[in-house]
């Protein structure tokens, strides 16, 4: 780690790990695996589309478009990812075997893990599961528009939908645009699951709720916060951009309750000599907070700098309000009050903040480690306020960066899929459509499930993604479904809430084009607000049935709205959808020109290198932070131990795994982690021996919705008091908490209930 590193860690070092585990994130295993992938009967067409015109199928750091499927919007070669890989294997599978679900009942398909049920293959045919039957059948595209037209005759608060980044900002500007065409605001979305507190948080301080840093903008940055966020797994191509600044001298200090090892050192395939052999250093300084204190972190940093004399008060009384609240807060907050919360000492956040202070650009980022805790909201505006108190916002090389999940799930906000439609947006559409929109507030996803649940929604349209599997408490998700009359799932592929998460009356599983198949272009934005183009494609499926998105909701909206007030039918042409986007959402006016330019662009209005923000009186509205309460539960809370039980409440951290996409699981296990299969659990060492545990036993472990049996121990750099386990699978035990400012439940910090009998104790090993 360097001696900066093991100033600022609580570590001074990983202890020893098992044997063959990874100490370098990346590296070989990546050449590994795109050796495998391109060694298979796939390779040729993996390849083929690896080099096709179209953005990255995986996270919204991803790259590809009319710049090539390896290069990112500066140019730079070498942007795919190992992530990329598995993403695009999974879509040139074969098709599912015919009659497969005419031969397996729901009651085996509802056996099947994430992986098992990815890998049936891709869906090619429309599918019905009826009332009472108990498989699903084929059913023809006339049956399916027919059922889903009736289906959407009913009265518009009885209408929702759910969508997820996978899709284009076609399809996406489609979907808001029928469903508020027909009255309803009820557009839930994944986000709202993520990144809605980033969302919400920034446009409250900033006017704007996507990141104001571009990938230029970044490259000029001298120090990094990456926060709440393992991107080695989840954005691998953030890591090249690590890898240059801290080879250009610059600092990155990691602020995460889990030692990543990819976060300490990282192999980057696109610097072979330089990085893969020995792997790259990244953190500068490590920082592993109590889970859940982030806003005491932050705290402690301001206070810190206050401290320091590093305060931008010149910055500050030109370009914000609310500051000098925000600096009482800090000076006011004792340090034992800091320290207590977020467990850390004040010579560690004196530390970080002195980097910050030294440096003359700072981003600070972050993924769900930020945002999944009730307090979500308040984690960012603590950095928001941190950033504009050090003077780093509104210029190039500085500013808040939120690295977001799916590859377009900031465009499916930039389309208007979201419950909070901005104001400039909401005037747009309601010119184009001729009459004003529904001001009956909208559901988003956690309001949907509550909806759904007693009985007040009868349709649901899902464009992508995985609504039971992503939501917490997968009972309460599986009855709520349930009581909607009709659900209908556009899908590339098979997954785990095809077969729970199933209608009262019909459950339609719809194939359509993924976006490398799609015959016509597409476009989609990355999390740094860069709209690129997708150019046609065609499917590897011979005879499939599928169909595009965009014409299958033009159709749907024809069939319902006919001409009224615009040819709904014309939108079947995927340009005069960009035509409508550029006339009505802000900042995409060149999307109308960009079939005959082929020019990406940035979203206008977004990366601000000036510090004027699109605020009421063109200033950041900063707030006081409080700090968090975060004491858990006595084992009584969970009903107690019994006599013959050893056992320990854990604040549990719930991740995905390193070959894993969203709740698509491509390989059981973690080896980076050590967890080589899902059902473990990762605990400090310190926590195992004083619960009385070993290593590698099983356990239960019980939340507040249910237990999980025969869980592995596995002893790893986590901090004290702390937990991970694997999302979905740990889904079924979490009760959804929520964020009240952003509607998204916590996944981070659940309180559970580690217990074992004592007869059971094992050696450890």
């Amino acid at each position: 780690m360097g001696d900066d590193a093991a100033a600022g860690s609580r570590l001074s070092g990983p202890s020893p790990a098992e044997p063959g585990t990874p100490t370098v994130g990346g590296g070989w295993p990546v050449l590994d695996g795109w050796a495998k992938a391109s060694l298979s009967l796939q390779g040729p067409l993996l390849w083929k589309t690896l080099l096709h015109k179209s953005a990255c199928l995986s996270c919204a750091w991803g790259t590809g478009g009319q710049n090539g499927g390896f290069s990112d919007e500066l140019g730079e070669p070498l942007q795919r990812c190992l992530k990329s890989v598995e993403a695009i294997s999974a879509e040139l599978q074969a098709a599912v075997p015919k009659g497969l679900f005419g031969q397996r009942s729901l009651t085996q398909l509802q056996g099947l893990s994430s992986l098992e049920a990815d890998r049936l293959g891709r869906l090619s045919q429309p599918l019905i599961l009826r009332e009472g039957r108990s498989h699903y059948e084929r059913i023809g595209w006339d049956d399916v528009f027919e059922l889903t037209e009736a289906a959407f005759r009913v009265p518009p608060q009885r209408l929702a939908s759910y969508s997820s980044g996978r899709s284009s900002n076609e399809a996406a500007y489609l979907l808001q645009l029928l469903l508020r065409a027909l009255g309803s605001n009820n557009l839930a979305d994944c986000s709202d699951l993520c990144h809605a507190p980033s969302t919400v948080g920034l446009g409250e301080v900033f006017g704007s709720g996507t990141s104001m840093v571009s990938l230029e903008s970044l490259k000029q940055a001298d120090c990094v916060v990456l926060v709440g966020s393992n991107a080695p797994a989840n954005h691998p191509r953030l890591m090249n951009e690590l890898i240059q600044l801290r080879q250009r001298g610059g600092t990155v200090i990691v602020i995460n309750p889990v030692l990543e090892v990819g976060l300490l050192k990282f192999g980057s395939p696109a610097f072979p000599i330089r990085s893969m052999l020995k792997g790259s250093a990244i953190a500068s300084i490590f920082l592993q907070p109590i889970p859940g204190s982030d806003t005491a972190v932050f705290v402690g940093i301001q206070k810190a700098l206050l401290e320091a004399n590093q305060i931008r008060r010149d910055f500050l009384a030109a370009h914000a309000e609310g500051w000098e609240a925000v600096l009482e807060q800090a000076r006011a907050t004792t340090w034992e009050a800091i320290t207590a919360c977020c467990g850390l000492s004040r010579e560690e956040l004196a530390h970080a903040a002195a980097a910050i202070g030294r440096a003359k650009g700072v981003v600070f980022a972050w993924a769900m480690g930020i945002t999944h805790h009730a307090n979500g909201t308040t984690n960012v505006h603590a950095i928001a306020n941190t950033a504009l108190l050090s003077g780093n916002v509104g210029k190039p090389g500085a500013g808040t960066m939120p690295i977001r999940g799916h590859s377009n799930v900031q465009g499916f906000g930039s389309m208007g899929v979201t419950v909070k439609l901005r104001t400039e947006l909401r005037q747009a559409l309601e010119e184009l459509l001729g009459r004003p929109l529904s001001p009956v507030p909208g559901y988003d996803t956690r309001a949907l499930i509550e909806a759904a649940g007693a009985g007040a929604v009868d349709t649901l349209l899902c464009l992508g993604g995985n609504l039971w599997g992503a939501n917490p408490d997968s009972a309460e998700a599986k009855r709520a479904l349930s009581r909607i009359d009709t659900v209908v799932y556009l899908a590339t592929k098979p997954n785990q809430g095809h077969f729970h998460g199933l209608a009262a009356r019909n459950t339609l599983v719809l194939p359509v084009f993924n976006r490398f198949e799609t015959p016509h272009r597409t476009t989609t934005e990355s999390g740094n607000n860069f709209v690129r183009l997708n150019e046609p494609g065609s499917t590897h499926l011979n005879g499939a049935d599928l169909i595009s998105e965009v014409a299958f909701l033009a159709e749907l909206a024809r069939r319902l709205l006919g001409t009224d007030p615009i040819d709904w039918g014309r939108l079947q042409d995927a340009a005069y959808v960009r035509e409508l986007i550029g006339r009505t959402v802000p900042g995409y006016g060149p999307i109308a020109q960009i079939d005959a330019s082929r020019q990406e662009f940035s979203v206008e209005g977004r990366v601000f290198n000036e510090p004027t923000f699109p605020t009421p009186r063109g200033r950041a509205r900063m707030e006081i932070t409080p700090l968090p309460a975060l004491e858990l539960p006595k084992p009584d809370h969970f009903g107690g131990l019994a006599p013959d039980e050893a056992g320990v409440v854990l604040a549990l951290i719930t991740a995905r795994s390193y070959g894993q996409h969203n709740t698509v699981v491509y390989k059981e296990g973690d080896m980076y982690r050590d967890m080589h299969h899902r059902n473990t659990i990762l605990i400090n060492r310190a926590d195992i021996a004083r619960a009385g545990f070993t290593a590698h036993q099983r356990v239960t472990v019980q939340g507040e919705a249910g237990e999980l049996q025969n869980v592995e121990i596995i002893p790893g750099e986590i901090r004290e008091g702390a937990a991970l386990m694997f999302y979905p699978e740990v889904n079924a035990i979490i009760k959804a908490v929520i964020d009240p400012r952003s509607g998204t439940p916590a996944f981070k910090r659940v309180p559970v209930l580690v217990r074992a009998r004592q007869d059971r104790l094992g050696p450890e090993g």
